[in-house]
């Protein structure tokens, strides 16, 4: 173990493809980010409770721009 060695950062992950999307219930109205797989399938990366969770992740996957809701 050493105490002096390198520190690794986290690489950061690349988007699968697909568009970027929010999921939002009808019932409950929680909402989560993904992506929308080319086989029509929903991949969700990240629970959103706050706008900071939003802004979180279009920073790591640098999304710009509005993203589309689907229910």
């Amino acid at each position: 173990m050493a105490i002096f060695g390198r520190k690794h950062k986290d690489p950061v992950p690349s988007p699968p493809p697909g568009e970027p999307v929010l999921h939002v219930s009808i019932c409950t109205g929680e909402t989560s980010a993904g992506f929308i797989l080319e086989n029509g399938t929903f991949q969700e990366e990240r629970l959103i409770r706050s706008e900071s969770d939003l802004e979180e992740f279009r920073k790591i996957y640098h999304i710009t721009g509005k993203l589309k809701k689907i229910y």
